[in-house]
């Protein structure tokens, strides 16, 4: 959920990459050579019809390892990012997304400097000493240092890393991630990550996926975390500061880690609500959509002043001034990993794929817990909601966090269970996220994907409620 705050790998591989199969960059002789490869610079942007300068093209990237320590008396960052790719083309050169007054002090490709041109508002544009062959693995390396500068958009808000009263936290969605590591910051190029944070002794550090070892030598510690499934750049986390940390399992022995700023943890054993609601909430939700799909869970409660909780991938964020702990807000970040997480959506025009199945997981999670009957949630929505403009599997740049995309997306999901009965709909919950677990998804997609399941044609009933403008007859 973005929007108010209601529901609005491995190193390893990187130094083997350094070996001279990986360095398998053409040589002079071979580019002269008849039938040499034609390098050309890969594309400045992903594609995406809403933010066109996101994301570039001529790779795809497998894997980031971002070294960074924390200076919180200037809140400076000194950092390293080393990225894992392969060359989808034969690249003269190719850009990374990132931005602000970060200043790069050093910056390799396969262990050679490599020139480097920053221009607009967020491309780095790199050329290597060599042309990168197609389907050859590379390793880029970024040092940089400076103060971040969290974004802040008219019609989306804030996002990217964000200064706290006692460190920062790094919400990404939608193009924030840039602002603190170089990165193709599209959704369709997933990877997995590992983090290694250094900052002064007494500061915690979380972030998403599963922890590593932490040491502590001359007052700094480092705090390592990895994510070992695939992860769009969106859904990236950071949080830096003074937090009371929770851990525990699931009833199916999934690690769950939480936390609540100590700032707002001012309520005897709230840590260990929030802790137990998550492993409810995930437990349940397994046995509706199908298996968790990473390998931990938990959140965070945070006074950050974003005013929206995030669905960061494994570990959600909620910016909260207080410890209270709100089911329904939990069901729906939490839902999201299925819904946007491990699956999401090629484009940002889909993105009621993400919102419109979250929300119908807090319609689900009232049914169960509260006994409000989901019809009646949609009866309520239908009947309460003003404004009907817009498509929503298209709602525009500016309106991918509006109610056309939460609410109008579940009361999408709710008229195709009255159309296809429960057996069929509640089959489509639990398939169509196992079927494209950690992949990429459209609406068109999850369209043939119902049809094929149903054997029916529904292209009629799906023009009109995510295609056609106006409130549907019921």
């Amino acid at each position: 959920m973005r929007g108010v705050n209601r529901g609005r790998g491995h190193l390893v591989i990187i130094s083997c990459a350094l070996s001279a199969g990986l360095l398998a960059a053409a040589s002079p002789a071979a580019d002269a050579a008849p039938g040499a490869p034609r390098y050309s610079p890969g594309a400045p942007g992903a594609g995406d019809p809403y933010f066109p300068d996101m994301g570039n093209g001529g790779y795809d990237v497998g894997h980031y390892d971002i070294r960074l320590a924390f200076h919180p008396e200037t809140g400076a960052i000194d950092a390293t990012t080393t990225i894992l790719a392969t060359a989808t083309q034969d690249l003269s050169r190719f850009d990374l997304d990132f931005q602000g007054p970060l200043t790069i002090s050093r910056l390799s490709v396969n262990g050679q400097n490599a020139a480097f041109t920053r221009s607009g508002a967020q491309e780095l544009v790199i050329t290597p000493p060599r042309g990168l062959r197609n389907g050859s693995t590379f390793v880029v390396s970024v040092s940089y240092a400076g103060v971040p500068q969290k974004i802040d958009d008219p019609a989306l808000g804030l996002s990217g890393w964000v200064a706290t009263k006692d460190g920062a936290v790094a919400l990404n969605q939608p193009i924030g991630a840039a602002t603190y590591y170089p990165v193709n910051d599209t959704p369709d190029d997933k990877a997995t990550y590992t983090q290694t944070i250094t900052v002064p002794t007494g500061l915690t550090v979380l972030a998403n996926g599963e922890p590593g070892p932490t040491t502590t030598h001359d007052h700094q510690t480092t705090f390592r975390w990895a994510v070992n499934r695939p992860m769009a750049s969106e859904l990236s986390m950071l949080a830096i500061g003074d937090y009371d940390v929770t851990r525990g399992v699931t009833a199916g022995g999934l690690p769950n880690i939480t936390a609540i700023g100590k700032s707002i943890d001012t309520k005897p054993g709230q840590g260990q609500v929030f802790n137990q609601t998550t492993a409810q909430i995930v437990q349940w939700e397994s046995s509706v959509y199908g298996q968790y799909p990473f390998d931990s869970t938990g959140g965070i409660l945070a006074d950050v002043g974003v005013d929206y909780a995030l669905e960061t991938q494994s570990r959600p964020v909620y910016d909260q001034s207080a410890s209270e702990v709100d089911g329904d807000l939990l069901a729906h970040e939490l839902g999201h990993q299925w819904f946007g997480d491990s699956l999401t959506p090629v484009h940002w025009s889909d993105i009621w794929l993400n919102e419109g199945f979250a929300t119908y997981s807090e319609w689900l999670y009232q049914e169960k817990f509260n006994n409000v009957p989901v019809q009646q949630t949609f009866a309520k929505t239908y009947a309460g909601e003003k404004d009907w403009s817009g498509e929503v599997a298209d709602p525009g740049r500016d309106h991918i966090f509006d109610d056309l995309v939460y609410n109008r997306g579940a009361m999408a999901l709710q008229a195709l269970r009255v159309k296809i009965g429960d057996r069929a709909f509640f089959r489509v919950l639990t398939q169509w996220p196992t079927a494209n677990r950690y992949g990429n998804v459209s609406t068109r997609q999850f369209i043939q994907f119902v049809e094929r399941l149903t054997g029916r044609d529904l292209d009629s009933f799906f023009h009109t409620w995510l295609y056609q403008p106006g409130k549907p007859k019921l």
